[in-house]
């Protein structure tokens, strides 16, 4: 995996992937991007839905729609790391198994998503929960 971030002006930075695809990051004061901490907590939140949806896609769960609700903690201080990340899937579809959205948040805080693997490993408290809503 490579990428490279470039400097465009003030406090406005371009991030490139190796992907060939890019965002725009800046440092909060203009609000003309992302800021890197929220990148992160996007990322992990990113990893997380993929990892679900496939899992509940294998499982033949009839699914609509999938979005997680993500809260990220940090202290008032610098550095100002993550301290907890609180991750809510709302999974919607028709006749969603709990027991199978249970387990795939289970199969991807614990054996899939390499964010929130890796986070943890720093530290970082993760709590994860679900909702199913019936469409």
């Amino acid at each position: 995996m490579q990428g490279q971030v470039t400097w465009v002006n003030g406090v406005t930075f371009v991030g490139e992937a190796g992907s060939g695809n890019s965002v725009v990051m800046e440092g909060g004061q203009k609000n003309n991007g992302i800021r890197p901490m929220e990148m992160i907590l996007l990322g992990v939140g990113g990893c997380a839905s993929y990892d679900v949806v496939g899992i509940l896609q294998k499982t033949r769960q009839d699914v609509a729609s999938c979005h997680v609700e993500l809260k990220g903690h940090r202290p008032d201080a610098v550095p100002a790391p993550f301290e907890k990340i609180e991750m809510e899937f709302v999974v919607r579809g028709r006749n969603i198994k709990e027991s199978q959205v249970a387990r795939a948040v289970e199969l991807s805080a614990e054996k899939y998503c390499s964010a929130s693997i890796m986070l943890g490993k720093a530290d970082v408290e993760i709590v994860h929960s679900y909702r199913i809503e019936e469409v």
